[in-house]
């Protein structure tokens, strides 16, 4: 490189950019600046030329355009060993320039904010991606800057040999069109945002990922695997914070993540427990100790080695119950210092502290990859409304009977198809899923109910008057049957079966309540 003259600096995020503007008037380097930054470093004591002096031309559109013009890009696009270039930059009196260091402004941080669409729009940066992907493209003789971690490099290669290294400018690069590539994507997602009234997905998906977490292997020891993230802060799994335990497995992040979505439907005290992806035991009670009792007695067998999720903070109460039994993991908003002494007595089990639960009606992608492609779709975000429930039997449900009903709707809704749940007090009391055949979950629900009623000589609270959730319509009377002959008196299910009458008058001859809610909730 021939000796450095200028340096172009326009940043949003100033942190430190007076020590290295400081730093390159000392090593002789003059420094070009737009409005807001040169007011900045001339607060600063540090003389700046502005740009409008380079390119004999104001800020225009209340500074909208500031650097767009053809001495500025011009003086950064320019290579040295073309003797034309060189011609042409002297013919028109262009300021070459041989550092670039800009950011953008903070897009991302004004849409979390829920900014007006205008503010929004105002803060699309136009000149400083065009600079940086200016000067990253001509990284053999200029060296952008993008990201302040990088001054110190910069400033120790130019005290050491008065320039910078080939190596250095692209690397330097590379990064310079990771962040251009990632704002242009984060301004695409804003706007794709505004079309989710019609859900519709976009013709081409573009995911910025960012691996948070390394774990030894998948779901088996020959698979690899780790946790990615998307910048933006979303509550959830995926960014909550481990406080204590062993290191987390692939298996352990997806269970915990399927509890933890289950969770948040309830507004009261809940308590899930997961165990391979289904809940084993789900109750929403007055309390979060109550809630723990009554989640575990629907299958503490189960339950052993589980996954829990909480949406209350841990206190001491649950922190000793909860201890008395291995689990995995636990996930919860909070944990007070009482509970976490408590718990940090099992050195294994992985606490997880999210401060915040996700909101289950929030928008957002699932993405499954099969052989050759992915499959995507919108997240599974339907809520029943009070015109979404029909009675369809003559006997109409009681208030007990509908709250328990809409209780295991929910939980249906989070467990593996084909599923069945048995459900009483807001509580779980038998569980099938993921069978091939909605009749054999009917009696795997049926025969948990019944095996933990003997166990715990329950049998009044098990047997009599549960309700059942199917997360699809009955093909057939059998699964109805079955849960009418284990004491269940309401039923909640899709309807939309050809044999939708035959499963009615059925319902009818047991004096079963029944209920349709035309919504679906299939989950593979």
């Amino acid at each position: 490189m021939n000796k450095t003259q200028n340096a172009l600096i326009s940043v949003t995020d100033k942190n430190n950019i007076d020590i290295l503007a400081k730093e390159l008037k000392k090593l002789g380097i003059n420094i070009i600046s737009t409005g807001g930054t040169a007011k900045f470093l001339r607060k600063k004591s540090i003389e700046v030329i502005e740009v409008e002096n380079i390119t004999d031309f104001p800020e225009i559109l209340n500074g909208r355009v500031k650097t767009l013009h053809p001495k500025i890009f011009g003086g950064i696009l320019n290579r040295r060993n073309l003797k034309k270039d060189q011609e042409t930059i002297k013919k028109f009196k262009i300021t070459n320039i041989d550092f670039i260091i800009v950011n953008l402004y903070n897009f991302e941080n004004l849409v979390n904010k829920s900014a007006s669409n205008q503010e929004i729009i105002e803060n699309i940066d136009i000149g400083g991606p065009s600079l940086i992907r200016a000067a990253a493209k001509n990284f053999k003789y200029k060296t952008v800057v993008i990201d302040p971690n990088d001054y110190l490099e910069l400033l120790n290669q130019l005290n050491k040999n008065g320039k910078t290294n080939l190596e250095f400018r692209k690397f330097l690069a590379m990064k310079a069109f990771e962040l251009t590539s990632k704002y242009d994507s984060i301004i695409n997602k804003w706007f794709q945002k505004s079309f989710t009234k019609q859900r519709e997905l976009p013709d081409n998906l573009k995911l910025d990922l960012k691996k948070t977490y390394s774990m030894r292997y998948g779901e088996n020891p020959h698979q690899k695997a780790g946790l990615y993230v998307e910048e933006e802060t979303k509550n959830g799994v995926a960014n909550a914070k481990q406080i204590q335990g062993k290191d987390l497995s692939y298996n352990n992040i997806s269970d915990t993540d399927a509890a933890f979505d289950l969770v948040c439907e309830f507004k009261n005290p809940a308590i899930v427990i997961v165990k391979h992806a289904n809940p084993c035991g789900v109750s929403e009670a007055s309390s979060i100790k109550k809630a723990w009792d009554n989640a575990l007695s629907t299958d503490p067998t189960s339950s052993f080695g589980g996954i829990v999720a909480i949406n209350r903070p841990i206190n001491k109460i649950l922190a000793t119950e909860m201890s008395k039994i291995f689990l995995e993991v636990i996930v919860a908003p909070d944990i007070s210092s009482a509970a976490k002494n408590i718990l940090s007595k099992k050195n294994n089990l992985r606490i997880l502290i999210s401060k915040k639960l996700p909101n289950t009606k929030d928008e957002g992608i699932i993405i499954k990859s099969i052989s050759g492609g992915f499959l995507v779709q919108t997240y599974d975000n339907g809520i029943l409304k009070k015109q979404n429930l029909k009675v369809v039997s003559k006997r109409k449900p009681t208030q007990k009977e509908k709250d328990d009903l809409l209780f295991a709707w929910k939980v249906a809704k989070h467990t593996k198809s084909n599923a069945i749940i048995y459900a009483k007090n807001k509580t779980t009391t038998g569980i099938g899923a993921g069978q091939m055949s909605r009749v054999d979950s009917a009696y795997i629900a049926k025969k948990k109910y019944e095996k933990i009623s003997i166990l715990s000589k329950e049998k009044t609270f098990r047997s009599n008057k549960s309700v059942a959730a199917s997360d699809a319509f009955f093909p057939f009377t059998d699964a109805l049957i079955i849960a009418a002959n284990a004491g269940i008196t309401a039923v909640i299910q899709p309807g939309g079966s050809i044999r939708d009458e035959e499963i009615i008058k059925e319902a009818n001859k047991r004096n079963l309540a029944m209920i349709f809610t035309s919504m679906r909730h299939f989950k593979h």
